[in-house]
């Protein structure tokens, strides 16, 4: 993996719903690395966002990576509905389910697998599985909602992330979710993210092209 990169990936939630396909791809062609799709259930957080069929929908206009974030209950049960046209698929350690397996599980479908840790949640919960992800998937605002604003110091759990990561020579990517515009992709890069998800910057934005590059 090379974690030098940066990588940009812009989150479907902030689009249009009404013209997916339209947003999709406009984000493709402004450089978007990946595109990112928050997938929540409206139990694991307060909101219902899209489930499988939209995920699918998205892919069909676009040859970027689909990032699957996966802010649900029971995500074992769910994650092989999305992991036929989704790059990577990100679980939550909070979420009620066997972490390794669905991990492991994960893979085993061909995608890459990540964990995701919400803001009240140490850094410590997911050491029992380095070795078992390919991305840590910090958030940086509390899931569930767009346009919140970046919470700085969730950046020391990205640190340590980085700081394990070469301690025990593991590969992984690190990834940051939650209000993140150029400020604080930069901030974050510093601490040792390579994968920055940002919404309303970039969909809102007057020029996503310029945006995203100002990210990048």
């Amino acid at each position: 993996m090379n974690f030098q990169k940066t990588l940009i990936a812009p989150s479907i939630l902030a689009c249009d719903f009404s013209r997916l396909g339209t947003e999709v791809e406009r984000l493709t062609a402004a450089g978007a690395d990946w595109i990112h799709c928050d997938v929540m259930d409206g139990h694991f957080v307060d909101n219902i966002s899209f489930g499988p069929a939209f995920v699918e929908a998205a892919s069909r206009h676009t040859k970027q990576p689909l990032d699957v974030h996966l802010m649900i209950e029971r995500p074992d049960h769910y994650f092989p509905r999305f992991s036929e046209f989704s790059s990577s698929i990100s679980v939550h350690v909070e979420a009620p389910h066997d972490v390794k397996k669905t991990l492991t599980g994960i893979r085993q479908a061909g995608c890459l697998a990540g964990l995701a840790l919400s803001p009240p949640t140490p850094i410590s919960a997911i050491e029992p599985f380095l070795g078992h992800f390919d991305i840590l998937l910090v958030m940086t605002v509390n899931p569930g909602f767009g346009g919140q604003a970046f919470m700085p110091e969730m950046l020391e759990k990205v640190q340590t992330g980085k700081e394990w990561r070469e301690e025990k020579g593991l590969e992984f990517h690190i990834e940051v979710d939650g209000g993140v515009g150029p400020a604080t992709a930069e901030l974050s890069r510093q601490a040792g993210a390579n994968v920055m998800v940002a919404g309303t910057s970039v969909f809102k934005a007057k020029n996503a092209a310029t945006e995203i590059a100002a990210l990048h």
